[in-house]
Order: structure tokens, then C-alpha cells, then sequence
């Protein structure tokens, strides 16, 4: 344990770049890297903060066509109009999941003080990242060579973590989490839109098909 706790506190030093290149080398100290993961996570929460404002903003529109066209009796338009809200609340919900499931992964990521709670909290987080990632590239292209470099970074200093502590990963237990922290996301965003948008009109159809991470 003394091994880790050195690798656990040791200061990066040098310059903003030197800390970079520390922070992502293999075999570098553990704390930098684990804070320089928790940043990039950090970078995408607030990219899908931003990307759920524009989808809002999309649907406060496409929601005013849907009414138009209603009042106007050209009931064809309204479910055409219908049908593209509908997906734009899909994506939303699946913006929105994910932004909480990462938060989720920043609080613990934030808590480990521990060899054990590095094995034990990156494990889970691991595969919750895999499986936002794969949900998001139809949405957000981009974030899929971003958050492949996120996993990338918390796997290498899971590896040197369980090297340190000659530890086992419990994977069917950590998937089970993982499982838990994307369920428990995807209520929370179902709840959220719920509340925060007005239901299409009863009088088109709009296909909604339901939506998980992953």
C-alpha cells in the first residue's frame, strides 16, 4: 500500500505542459491522471448541456408547427412535424441520460482515496463510458474520438491500479453497476422531459419508440 500511497500523492511539478504529459504518460502518477480524466469528463458534460439547449430549443420550434398546422386542419404537415419532434426528444432524452450518467461517475471518481476504490469505481465507470459513447455518435459525432480517449485514460490507470494491488476486478459485478447507473440515468431523463416539455397533441401520431444508452 505504501507504493500506491506515493504514487497516489506524488506532485506532477513543471510546466502546464510537462503536468499534461504526465498527467497522460502509463506509468505516471495516479492522482493527476484520475483529475485530468475527471476534467475531459467534465469538458463533455458541458458539451451535452450545450447540445440539450439547442435540442430544446429545436423542439420549443418544431412543437409551435405541430400546433400551426393543427389549427390550420393540415393534419399530414402536423404528423410529419409530429414525427420530427418525437426524434428530437429521443435524442434529448439520450443527451440528458448521459450527461447524468456522467455526472454520476465524476461524484465517484471525486470520492476514491483508496487502491480499492480505484479498482472497485472505475471498473463500472468504464463500462458506462463504452456504452454513452456508443449512444451519442449518431448525435454528437465528435464525441466518440473524445470519450474513446477518456476510457482510454481510465483504463490505463485502472491496469496500474490493480498491478499496485494485485487486485481481481469483479467485471459481472461492475457491469451490474454500470447496468444501474445508465438505468437509473435514463428514469431520471424520462422524468425530466416529462416535465419540462409539453406533450404532442392527441390528434397526430408520432412514432416514439423507447430510447436507452447504449
Amino acid at each position: 500500500m505504501s507504493d500506491f500511497v506515493s504514487k497516489w500523492n506524488k506532485p506532477s511539478g513543471g510546466g502546464f505542459g510537462e503536468r499534461v504529459r504526465e498527467a497522460v504518460r502509463p506509468l505516471g502518477p495516479l492522482r493527476p491522471r484520475l483529475e485530468a480524466a475527471i476534467r475531459q469528463i467534465q469538458i463533455q458534460i458541458s458539451k451535452l448541456d450545450a447540445t440539450s439547449l439547442k435540442l430544446k430549443e429545436r423542439d420549443a420550434a418544431i412543437f409551435n408547427r405541430v400546433v400551426a398546422a393543427i389549427q390550420k386542419h393540415d393534419m399530414q404537415h402536423a404528423t410529419v412535424f409530429a414525427n420530427e419532434l418525437a426524434e428530437i426528444r429521443k435524442m434529448n432524452k439520450m443527451v440528458t441520460a448521459a450527461k447524468l450518467a456522467l455526472e454520476q461517475i465524476v461524484l465517484r471518481l471525486n470520492t476514491v482515496q483508496e487502491l480499492g476504490d480505484i479498482v472497485v469505481t472505475l471498473a463500472p465507470a468504464m463500462g458506462v463510458i463504452r456504452s454513452i459513447r456508443s449512444g451519442l455518435v449518431s448525435v454528437l459525432p465528435e464525441a466518440e474520438s473524445e470519450i474513446s480517449e477518456i476510457s482510454n485514460l481510465l483504463g490505463s490507470i485502472l491496469i496500474d491500479a490493480g498491478q499496485l494491488g494485485a487486485a481481481t476486478i469483479n467485471f459481472e459485478a461492475a457491469n451490474e453497476d454500470a447496468e444501474r447507473i445508465l438505468a437509473e440515468a435514463s428514469a431520471v431523463a424520462e422524468q425530466k422531459m416529462r416535465e419540462k416539455f409539453p406533450e404532442i397533441p392527441g390528434s397526430v401520431k408520432a412514432s416514439e419508440t423507447p430510447e436507452r444508452i447504449g
